[in-house]
């Protein structure tokens, strides 16, 4: 099987997991309602690199979203790197925010840590069921894939 080129990271790295969730939770308190915060949503989503049509097949595909979203993992208990897109631009954002957590982490810090920013930047009580509940099948497929590697 041909190896396929995995699309560049396109979010700043933080040297640890709560780093990067204070730098969101900073991030969203520049913004002053919802609507703008939404837009900044939409605006992360665009930065995320579209997958290779390689990966966009149903072995990769995360269920439990309303929208369609595809995510791949790659690496071992060092290093643990995401990629992932949606049909739905502000499933694509929330993807991005996970992923600057999560990716190019340990799955030792993955696995120990909890996604705050959601609750602090208020996500949690903005986003709709649907969302919500992709939101979770999202965190939960990271936090699966590192748990296996552990």
């Amino acid at each position: 099987m041909n190896a396929i080129a995995a699309p560049a990271s396109p979010f700043p790295m933080e040297a640890s997991p709560s780093e990067a969730q204070e730098a969101i939770r900073d991030e969203f308190a520049f913004f002053g309602d919802w609507s703008e915060r939404y837009q900044y949503l939409i605006d992360l989503g665009r930065k995320l690199p579209d997958l290779p049509g390689e990966w966009k097949t149903e072995a990769h595909r995360l269920h439990g979203c309303q929208s369609m979203v595809w995510i791949v993992a790659e690496g071992d208990a060092d290093r643990l790197d995401f990629h992932a897109i949606s049909d739905s631009a502000i499933v694509s954002g929330l993807i991005y925010l996970a992923l600057r957590v999560y990716s190019g982490r340990s799955a030792a810090q993955i696995a120990a840590t909890d996604a705050d920013y959601i609750a602090e930047i208020g996500l949690a009580k903005h986003l709709s069921p649907t969302r919500s509940n992709g939101l979770t099948a999202l965190l939960g497929f990271i936090r699966d894939q590192a748990r296996s590697r552990l």
